[in-house]
């Protein structure tokens, strides 16, 4: 939960590119927070539903037409996410990684779990997800992500 997140920054007093208190930095965190949740994680968590848990918990086969619908909106908010959050810095809010960056990838997982690998074809955000891993760790990425990498393991 975003709350939580932004409670557990505050209250442990986390480094300050985690939650920034330069008001402009920390405007766009929240601007970026605030949209996320209902294009990033909405569209992302559709494609997600619609290709590996519905097929899963219904036992009925993927319909590809509400595949293909979920997966169109999504690139829109993608390309609306690199245009409008990333546009030409490194994180979302400039220089250091943030609590933006580290929200918007995780969402961006779920679908990449379901085998739709959105950097491919995304130079801007490929390189944009190896800053953020890099600046959590690869291995600590790894780990918080197998879960959802492997899902269609069940």
């Amino acid at each position: 939960s975003i709350a939580i997140l932004l409670y557990l920054a505050r209250k442990f007093k986390t480094p300050d590119h985690w939650y920034p208190s330069d008001l402009q930095k920390r405007a766009r965190v929240d601007e970026y927070l605030s949209w996320q949740h209902v294009n990033i994680r909405g569209k992302g968590s559709k494609v997600f539903l619609t290709k590996v848990l519905l097929p899963l918990l219904t036992g009925q086969p993927l319909c590809p037409k509400k595949l293909e619908g979920a997966t169109e909106e999504l690139n829109i908010v993608l390309k609306q996410f690199e245009d409008k959050f990333l546009q030409d810095k490194p994180f979302i809010a400039g220089s250091e990684v943030s609590l933006a960056d580290l929200v918007a990838l995780v969402e961006l997982m779920q679908p990449v779990g379901a085998g739709y690998d959105l950097f491919e074809k995304r130079p801007k955000l490929a390189e944009w997800r190896r800053r953020v891993e890099e600046a959590v760790g690869k291995q600590l990425f790894q780990e918080a992500h197998e879960g959802i990498l492997n899902i269609q393991n069940l």
